[in-house]
Formats: structure tokens, C-alpha cells, sequence
């Protein structure tokens, strides 16, 4: 029975693993198109959007099997909660993906971006689809100590998030109330879509301790106190 739900437990831990990759080729692709206003791109993200819908309602089928047959209780039981939290999270992240492209589309065959703004969100993609690889990671290794390192990266997420701002208020701002509305918009997508990615982290620390990721860190720093 153990046996059982620890293969349909890293079973369901896998389509959320394939699901946040494709999350993250999503939200690359979305913002080549944002940065390029190639309409083609957009229009392969909005596409393909519906490879993640499945992948959800397959994953969402996968935690109510361990439910319906495994009568889990305790730690397990915990587990596969937060497993129906995780395919909230990743689906968030594909529709946040799924928004840039469709900003990128909506005003083709203009740039959505002002020049200036450029260098913000090609570094806010990159960390997006660092962080979106680095969750499928923790999903499949379970690792709690990575699974806590996603925090780092979306502090350097949020110190870009706030320098957009710096650059939105600045009396030189010469692009209009439209441009400002999109950058302040993209600059939400890309800030939330790193917060779900901590989020499934957190909640891997979870499924693998027991613990909070501060319960968890606690626990290691008395670890290492008494080895001293």
C-alpha cells in the first residue's frame, strides 16, 4: 500500500514537474514576442496554453486518485493537499504566460515596450523561466533546501519589479498613459508568475519535512548549532 502511493505520489509530482516547464517555455516564448512584437510567437503561446489546461485537470485527477484510494491520513494526507495547491500555482503561471503573449498580440504590429523598459523584462523573463525549471526540479527531487533557494531569485525579481516603478514616475516619462498601463501590467505578470514558482516551493518543503520552509530552517540552523 506505502509502495502504492509513493509511485502515484511521484507520479502526480511529474505532471506538475512537466507542467511547470512548459510554464516556462511559455513564458520564454512570451516574452520574445513581447521584446520582438513577433505575432507569430504570441500566437504559438496562446496556442499552446491548452497543453497546460490538460496537463491541470490531469494532475487534479492524479491527487483525487491518491485521495479516493489510498485513504491517506497524517503526513500523507498533507501531501496531497498541498498537491491541489501546486496545480493551482502552476496553472496560475501558464495564464500569466498566456497574458504577456496576449499584451505582445494586442498591439502588434507595434511594440508593446517602450525601448527604455527593454532590458527590465528580458532579465524579469529570464529569471521567470529560471525559476519556472528550478520548481520542476524541487517537484521531482523533493529537495527542501532547494526548494527554499527559489526565494532568492525572486528577491532579484522584485528589486526589477520596483526599479520599473522608479522609471514610470520619472518626470522624463514621454510615452503616454497606455504604455505606462501595459509596463505596469507586464511588470505584475512577471512578479506574480516568480511568486507562484516560491510558492510551489514552499510547498514542496512542506510535502517532504512536515514543516514550513522557516520551520525547516530553524530546525537545520539547530542542527548545525549542536554539531558545533
Amino acid at each position: 500500500m506505502r509502495t502504492a502511493y509513493h509511485e502515484q505520489m511521484a507520479g502526480l509530482n511529474a505532471t506538475l514537474g512537466e507542467e511547470c516547464e512548459l510554464a516556462g517555455i511559455a513564458m520564454e516564448r512570451a516574452t520574445q514576442a513581447l521584446l520582438q512584437a513577433d505575432l507569430a510567437i504570441a500566437e504559438q503561446v496562446i496556442t499552446d496554453h491548452e497543453k497546460i489546461t490538460v496537463l491541470s485537470a490531469d494532475a487534479e485527477e492524479q491527487a483525487f486518485a491518491l485521495l479516493a484510494l489510498q485513504a491517506p491520513v497524517a503526513g500523507d494526507l498533507r501531501a496531497i493537499v498541498s498537491g491541489f495547491q501546486i496545480v493551482a500555482d502552476v496553472d496560475r503561471m501558464g495564464a500569466l504566460a498566456l497574458h504577456v503573449a496576449k499584451v505582445a498580440r494586442r498591439r502588434h504590429p507595434a511594440h508593446a515596450l517602450p525601448e527604455e523598459v527593454n532590458g527590465y523584462f528580458a532579465e524579469m523573463g529570464r529569471l521567470a523561466v529560471k525559476m519556472a525549471r528550478a520548481a520542476r526540479e524541487v517537484l521531482n527531487s523533493q529537495d527542501p533546501t532547494d526548494a527554499i533557494q527559489l526565494r532568492e531569485d525572486d528577491d532579484a525579481m522584485d528589486d526589477l519589479h520596483r526599479h520599473l516603478f522608479t522609471v514610470l514616475m520619472d518626470r522624463e516619462w514621454r510615452h503616454g498613459v497606455a504604455a505606462a498601463v501595459d509596463v505596469t501590467l507586464l511588470g505584475r505578470y512577471y512578479e506574480r508568475f516568480a511568486d507562484h514558482a516560491v510558492l510551489i516551493g514552499r510547498r514542496v518543503v512542506f510535502q517532504a519535512t512536515g514543516k514550513t520552509p522557516e520551520q525547516f530552517q530553524e530546525a537545520e540552523e539547530r542542527l548545525e548549532d549542536d554539531y558545533i
